[in-house]
C-alpha cells in the first residue's frame, strides 16, 4: 500500500507540474561561494573539533606553521570534547589527514577504532562513522566484518526506523556494497516523510543536516544499486529550493553538507534542476531590446551536457496578449551558460513582458523582463493667469530642455499655470507615468515647494497655484523662484528633472504679530502640573472630629477616677509585664502611624509586636484562668 501511494503522490506531482519544470530561479553564485568560503576560512581558527574538520575538508593550508598548530590543536580538543567517541574519533583522523599532519595517531586510539567493528554497534551513526573512519586510515574492512555489520544494521533498524537512523543506514549502505542492498527498498519510507512548505520547499524534520544526509543517501543508494531515481524532478525542485534558501548557513557543517547536497542533487541524472535567470535586472532598452539569459547548474557551473536548443514565448503581462510563439535564443558563449535573443523585430512597446522559456522540451521557466520607454515632452506652456479670470492668461511655449527667457511675474491676485504634453518617443502616443513634480526652488534661501502635476481629459499633465493661497507655504517668503518639471517612472530610461522657467514671486505680507507658521529651533517647554488640591474644611470641623475620637479615653479616664482602677490581680511575671508593653507599644504606633508612617512601613513593625503581645496574653490568660480554678475548685469542675 505505501509503493501504490508513494506511485500516486509521484504521478500527481508530475502532472501538476506545468511550468519551473526542473528549474530553479536562483543558484549558488560567486558571492555566495565567497561567503563560504569565509565560512571554512573561520572554521580552521575556531577551538571546535567538528569546525576544523570539516573546515579542512574544504579548504588546503599551505602554511606549515599553521599546519603544525592546527595538528597540535586537534589532539587537544579530541580530549576535550564532548562529542561521542565514535564521532570525535572520526573528525580527529579525518582532520589529520585532510591537514597532512606529520605526528601520528596515537597507537591506543587505532586499536580502538580497528577493534570498534568487532563490538556491537548500537546505532546506525555509530556505524557510519566507525565505517568512515576506517575509510579515512585506509583500512579494507573484511567481508566477514561487512557480513557481520549487515546483519547489525538490519537489526538496528527494526529498532530506530528514524529519518536520522535511516539517513544514516543510506550512507553506509553505500560503503558496504551489494551485501546492503536490501535498504534500498527504505528510500521511499523515507521520502515520503518530507514536509512541504508554501508548495516551493521540502525538507525534513531536522533542517539542513538531516534533509543533506538523506538526499545524499538516497541519491547514494540509487546510484550503488542501479535504481530509479528516488524522487521526482518536481521534487527534486522543491528539495534544491530549500537547500538555496539556506545559502546563509553560518557553520562549517553547514556549509559543507549544504555544497554536498546540491551537488548531489546537481548530479542526479533525469531528475536534476537546473538555474534559468535572466541576466542583469531585467530592463532592456527599446532600441535594443536584447533578451539574455543565463543557464548553469546550482552551483553556476556549465550544464553537462549542455541544452542545445532554447526558445522562448513572448507575450504582454497585461492582457496576455502573444508576441511571438516561439523566439529561438542563440548561445553567446563558449561553455554554453549565456543565452541571447534580439526583440527588435517585434518592436515591444513599454511594458512588463513575459517570457516562457523552453529548454529541449524538458528544462522550462518562465520569466519576467520590462521593455524601457523614452518619454519626450511634446508641448509646454508656463504662464500667469488673474485669479478671478478678469483678465487674459498669458502663456509662452517651452521647448525641451530650454529655458524661458523671460522672467515671469506673479503676485497674490494671480496664479501660475503650467501644462505639459508627454508622449512616448517611439510611438508619439500620450502616456501617463508614475511621477509628475512641479518644484519651485529658492537659490536665495535654498527653500523649495514641490507640488504634484495632475493628468487632464486631454491626457495632458496640469498644474494650477494660486500666488495667493500657497503664501502661507511659502512663508511669505518674496523672491526669484526656479520652476522645475520632474518627470520619473521605472519604465522609462530617461526620466529627468528640466528646468524650464524662472518666476518673481509676490506674496501679502501678513500681520505682524501673527507668528508664521514654521519655526526653526526650539518649542517651548512644557512644564506638568499636578493636579490642584481639593479645599480643606475649616480648622473648626478637624478640632470638632479629633475631639469626638479621643471622648471615649477621656471618658476612660474620668470613669476610672470615680469608680477606681482594681489591680489587684496585677503580678510583675513576665507575660503580665510582656502584654501590656506589646499592648501599648500597638497603640503608640498606631500614634505614630497617624503622624508620619505608611501603611507598609506599619506592618513591617506591627507584625513581631503583635506576635509578641499575643504570646505575652496567651501565657497571661493561662496563668489568669489557673488561678481562678484555684480558688473556686467547685466552679471548675
Amino acid at each position: 500500500m505505501l509503493k501504490i501511494a508513494f506511485t500516486l503522490l509521484c504521478v500527481l506531482c508530475v502532472t501538476a507540474t506545468t511550468w519551473s519544470a526542473r528549474t530553479v530561479d536562483s543558484h549558488l553564485g560567486p558571492k555566495d561561494l565567497t561567503r563560504l568560503q569565509k565560512v571554512f576560512v573561520d572554521g580552521l581558527s575556531s577551538n571546535d573539533l567538528q569546525a576544523i574538520f570539516f573546515a579542512s575538508l574544504n579548504i588546503e593550508t599551505t602554511d606549515a606553521a599553521t599546519k603544525e598548530t592546527l595538528c597540535k590543536k586537534i589532539v587537544t580538543l579530541h580530549t576535550e570534547s564532548k562529542l561521542n567517541n565514535f564521532e570525535k574519533d572520526y573528525y580527529l583522523i579525518g582532520a589529520n589527514r585532510n591537514l597532512r599532519c606529520s605526528t601520528k595517531i596515537p597507537e591506543a586510539l587505532l586499536s580502538k577504532v580497528y577493534s570498534s567493528l568487532d563490538s556491537e554497534l548500537a546505532t546506525t551513526q555509530e556505524i557510519y562513522y566507525r565505517l568512515a573512519t576506517h575509510k579515512a586510515l585506509g583500512v579494507q574492512v573484511s567481508e566477514a566484518a561487512q557480513a557481520k555489520i549487515v546483519k547489525r544494521l538490519q537489526e538496528v533498524l527494526k529498532k530506530d526506523d528514524t529519518l536520522s537512523g535511516l539517513g544514516y543506514a543510506f550512507n553506509v549502505a553505500v560503503q558496504l556494497g551489494p551485501s546492503a542492498s536490501f535498504i534500498a527498498d527504505r528510500t521511499e519510507d523515507a521520502i515520503v516523510q518530507a514536509d512541504e512548505v508554501d508548495g516551493r520547499l521540502l525538507q525534513f524534520e531536522g533542517g539542513l543536516s538531516i534533509t543533506a544526509l538523506i538526499l545524499n543517501g538516497v541519491f547514494g543508494v540509487s546510484k550503488a544499486f542501479n535504481k530509479p531515481a528516488p524522487v521526482t524532478a518536481d521534487q527534486a525542485v522543491k528539495f534544491a529550493n530549500y537547500l538555496l534558501s539556506r545559502r546563509s548557513v553560518q557553520t562549517a557543517k553547514g556549509a559543507h553538507v549544504l555544497i554536498e547536497a546540491l551537488k548531489t542533487i546537481s548530479s542526479a541524472d533525469k531528475v536534476s534542476p537546473i538555474c534559468i535567470q535572466l541576466i542583469g535586472n531585467g530592463q532592456l532598452e527599446a532600441q535594443s531590446p536584447t533578451l539574455n539569459v543565463a543557464i548553469v547548474d546550482l552551483l553556476g557551473k556549465p550544464l553537462s551536457p549542455a541544452v542545445t536548443s532554447l526558445s522562448a514565448k513572448i507575450s504582454v503581462k497585461k492582457d496576455g496578449s502573444v508576441l511571438a510563439e516561439k523566439i529561438q535564443l542563440v548561445s553567446k558563449s563558449s561553455d554554453k551558460t549565456t543565452y541571447a535573443a534580439d526583440l527588435s523585430s517585434l518592436k515591444p512597446g513599454r511594458g512588463i513582458y513575459q517570457a516562457e522559456l523552453n529548454g529541449d522540451g524538458v528544462y522550462k521557466q518562465k520569466l519576467q523582463f520590462k521593455v524601457l520607454g523614452r518619454v519626450k515632452v511634446q508641448t509646454l506652456e508656463v504662464g500667469i493667469a488673474e485669479s478671478d479670470a478678469s483678465a487674459a492668461t498669458r502663456k509662452q511655449s517651452v521647448s525641451y530642455p530650454n529655458k524661458l527667457k523671460d522672467t515671469l511675474t506673479a503676485d497674490s491676485t494671480q496664479k501660475l499655470l503650467l501644462k505639459a504634453l508627454l508622449v512616448d518617443e517611439s510611438t508619439s502616443k500620450p502616456i501617463a507615468v508614475h511621477q509628475a513634480f512641479v518644484r519651485l526652488h529658492n537659490q536665495e534661501t535654498d527653500k523649495e515647494i514641490i507640488f504634484v502635476a495632475e493628468q487632464d481629459s486631454s491626457k495632458a499633465y496640469k498644474f494650477d497655484m494660486d500666488v495667493g493661497n500657497q503664501g502661507k507655504n511659502f512663508n511669505f517668503q518674496n523672491g526669484l523662484y526656479n520652476i522645475y518639471l520632474t518627470v520619473g517612472d521605472a519604465s522609462l530610461s530617461n526620466s529627468f528633472e528640466w528646468l524650464l522657467a524662472d518666476v518673481q514671486l509676490k506674496f501679502n505680507q501678513p500681520d505682524r504679530d501673527v507668528k508664521p507658521s514654521h519655526v526653526n529651533g526650539p518649542l517651548p517647554e512644557i512644564e506638568h502640573q499636578f493636579r490642584v488640591p481639593d479645599k480643606r474644611p475649616p480648622r473648626i470641623v478637624s478640632d470638632i472630629f479629633t475631639g469626638l475620637c479621643i471622648t471615649p479615653l477621656v471618658l476612660l479616664f474620668v470613669f476610672w477616677a470615680k469608680l477606681g482602677i482594681n489591680v489587684s490581680n496585677f503580678t510583675w511575671s513576665p507575660s503580665t509585664i510582656g502584654f501590656h508593653l506589646g499592648f501599648g507599644g500597638i497603640l503608640a504606633l498606631f500614634f505614630v502611624f497617624w503622624l508620619r508612617l505608611n501603611m507598609f512601613q506599619t506592618l513591617r513593625l506591627l507584625i513581631p509586636i503583635a506576635v509578641f503581645t499575643f504570646l505575652c496574653g496567651n501565657r497571661l490568660l493561662r496563668r489568669l484562668y489557673a488561678q481562678r480554678n484555684a480558688k473556686n475548685p467547685a466552679g471548675a469542675s
